[in-house]
Formats: C-alpha cells, structure tokens, sequence
C-alpha cells in the first residue's frame, strides 16, 4: 500500500472538501449561536465516537474501486478514510454526521482513485529506485531512533515490516523522479514567498509573536512547492481520468 501517495491525496481532497463546507459552515454558525442560549453542549464521548467512526469502515476484502483493472480492497480504504476522519476532527467538525459521512466516503473513494491512477503512470513511465537511493532514506529514518529495537517497534506500532517499509520508499522515490521530470512545476520565487508571507501577517497586528520574514520564509517556500506540486498533480489526475476505466463498488 502506498500510503505516502495516500496521504498527499487525502490531503488534497480534505481541503478541498473543507473549503466546500466552509461557506455552509459559516451560514450555519450564526444558526447554531442562537440555538445555544447559553447551554454547554455535551461532553462528546470518545468511545462512542470511536465506534461510529469505525462503523463507516468496510470489511478488507471487499472490493471498493477498480481502476483500469486493478483492485482496490477495503484494506486501503480503510487507511484512507481513517486518515480523513483525523483531518476534520481536528477542524472541528463531526464526520460521523450523514451529510459529511457520504462526503467523506465519496472523496475517500476518488483519493484512492487519484493515486492508483498516478501509480500507474508512474509505472507505465518505466521509473525505478535503486537500491542505494532506497537504502539512504531507510538510514535517515533509522537514524530518528535511538537504536534498531526503537526502530522495530515502530515498524511493529505502525503494522509494518522492514520490507513493506522498503517498497513504500521506493514508491516515494519513483513518485519524485516523476515529479520532477513530468509535472515540471514551476519553481517558487522570492517574491512569491514575500507576498505569501505578507497575507499571512496582514491579518492581524504585528507583535512580538509574529515570525519575522527571515526565520520562516525557507518553511513558506516549501509550503508554496507543496502546493503547486499539489495542483500539477490533481490537474493530472483529472487528465489520466478521461481515458481510464473506473468502477465504484460503493
């Protein structure tokens, strides 16, 4: 399972999602004020939330997509979905609702979709990761821990063994060739950086806790390569869909 790739799009198709409810969110707000009156809302349970998440999920067998022949399984959904789950739970919002529940099922779906689509290009484009490239990123991931049982325990605490890590490296390598050489996107300028910065801090007053342009604008630039790369490749996905086979099983 390529779970780098899963998350890029899950992220990509999160916000997209969250932009979409932003201006409902916001018509709704003024709503929920006045129902308030006062009154706490009730504490939410997290082992109930917890099974309500968990009942959205699929059996890991089950077939949920197929993409120009190849099979999706309820595994990678699952993967997937959980990963939206934590996204807009920490935005605030209940994803156990009916309307966002079926939202959420059906952007998880076309995530999952996306990255096979791009996988698949990526193979038909015939890039490889060699051994060392995938053993030098192994090594700066173990060097994160303090020694290699630290390492296995993370392997074992993430249901991964060393060789599912290794293809997961190679597809990442595989994906930043294709990157690279295929989506071209654009490179970020100066003064790019500069006006993204400058939105960012005209909001409010300038303090004492506002970054100064120096100490952020390497992280500002990386944010900004994020998401053009991020743009190149859901216009990409979009193009692969045109000419591909897809069938939704949910």
């Amino acid at each position: 399972m390529k779970k780098f790739l899963l998350a890029l799009f899950v992220g990509i198709l999160s916000l997209s999602l969250a932009a979409c409810n932003n201006d409902e969110d916001k018509a709704k707000e003024k709503e929920t004020e006045e129902k308030a009156t006062g009154e706490e809302e009730a504490a939410v349970d997290p082992e109930e939330m917890q099974k309500k998440l968990d009942a959205q999920k699929v059996e890991e067998d089950t077939v949920v997509a197929i993409v120009n022949g190849k099979e999706i399984k309820g595994n990678e959904y699952n993967d997937a979905l959980s990963m939206s789950q934590m996204q807009f739970t920490s935005m605030g919002q209940d994803p156990t609702t009916e309307e966002l529940a079926k939202q959420l099922k059906d952007y998880t779906l076309e995530s999952l979709v996306g990255q096979t689509l791009i996988m698949q290009e990526i193979e038909k484009k015939g890039y490889e990761a060699k051994e060392e490239d995938i053993n030098k990123q192994l090594d700066t991931l173990k060097a994160k821990y303090e020694n290699d049982d630290a390492f296995n325990e993370a392997l074992k605490a993430n249901s991964l063994t060393l060789d599912e890590l290794k293809a997961q490296i190679a597809d990442t390598v595989k994906y930043d060739q294709y990157v690279k050489n295929d989506l071209k996107v654009e490179e970020v300028t100066d003064k790019e950086v500069k006006e993204y910065y400058d939105k960012m801090t005209s909001s409010g007053e300038e303090s004492a806790e506002t970054p100064k342009y120096e100490d952020v604008k390497d992280t500002l630039k990386t944010n900004l390569e994020g998401q053009k790369t991020q743009e190149k490749l859901a216009a990409k996905v979009e193009e692969l869909r045109e000419t591909a086979k897809i069938e939704l099983k949910l």
